[in-house]
């Protein structure tokens, strides 16, 4: 009795391992899928994105640099426009990353209804593929920057191994919103541009082109606290070009909000996701 109950148990601890990794397995063909499936056809192929973010960096170099003539003072770094081209990419990157994952996301159930109406097809993946191949784009950014950061300083800050505990709110972040809409947008189709408008507003609200100290002292903790973007746009300046973290207590009230985000987000998910075949 006792040797069939511990062999049942083992075989249920293995078929639960299974199942793991074939749903693994299954997001990252569908991440590569759509990775392909994006820019299938085009000479250059994934490099769109590195091309994208790199004229967005020339643009708001060019604007706040040479005609608003905006300079920065950051240590270790030298002051002229190159500076504050670096200084915009890394806020540009989790940014860009962030709005593309969740913008997409808002679509991923209602663009695919044969899946939808799938019993055996897990459909908590849907809206986890585009956040993870969104933020896999943002990668070539990174890599671009860090090259950058390291031609123009002759270093590269020891601080860069901390990235990933600053990608892990992130990506909670991302995937907490992309639960929430993608969930919200098969009901209400009119979703997609309420949040468009919202991240318009969210974009100005956040220190991206704009610095820290530009913000009234007794709102800037404020916005360092309630506005986790803030918090993890400041984070990737700080490892990547600074050397240091000048905010250690914005790493932790930014996961602590992502967490929640994404708790709230899945669970809105799995709740109302027995009515999307009938919906679709």
């Amino acid at each position: 009795m006792i040797r069939s109950v511990k062999g049942a148990v083992r075989r249920a601890r293995v078929t639960s391992e299974s199942r793991w990794w074939t749903i693994a397995d299954l997001l990252f063909a569908m991440v590569r899928r759509e990775l392909e499936a994006r820019y299938k056809g085009s000479v250059l192929g994934n490099l769109w994105p590195l091309l994208n973010q790199l004229s967005q960096l020339l643009i708001y170099t060019y604007v706040f640099s040479i005609v608003l003539k905006v300079k920065l003072n950051l240590a270790g770094l030298p002051e002229n426009n190159v500076t504050f081209g670096l200084w915009l990419f890394a806020g540009l990157l989790p940014w860009t990353a962030f709005v593309g994952g969740f913008a997409q996301a808002n679509l991923c159930v209602v663009a695919q209804p044969s899946l939808v109406k799938k019993i055996v097809f897990p459909l908590s993946l849907l809206p986890l593929v585009p956040v993870l191949a969104t933020f896999i784009e943002s990668s070539l950014g990174l890599m671009a920057l860090v090259a950058l950061v390291a031609l123009t300083t002759q270093t590269l800050h020891n601080t860069l191994w901390l990235l990933p505990l600053v990608w892990l709110p992130q990506l909670l972040l991302t995937s907490g919103l992309a639960y929430l809409g993608a969930s919200l947008t098969v009901f209400l189709r009119d979703i997609p541009q309420s949040i468009s408008v919202f991240l318009n507003i969210w974009f100005y609200l956040t220190p991206i082109v704009y610095p820290m100290s530009a913000i009234p002292e007794f709102l800037r903790q404020g916005i360092l606290w309630l506005n986790p973007m803030s918090a993890i746009v400041q984070l990737y300046r700080d490892v990547i070009l600074v050397g240091s973290i000048t905010h250690p207590l914005t790493w932790l009230t930014a996961s602590v909000t992502a967490i929640v985000v994404f708790l709230f987000g899945f669970v809105t998910y799995r709740r109302l996701r027995p009515a999307f075949a009938d919906v679709l």
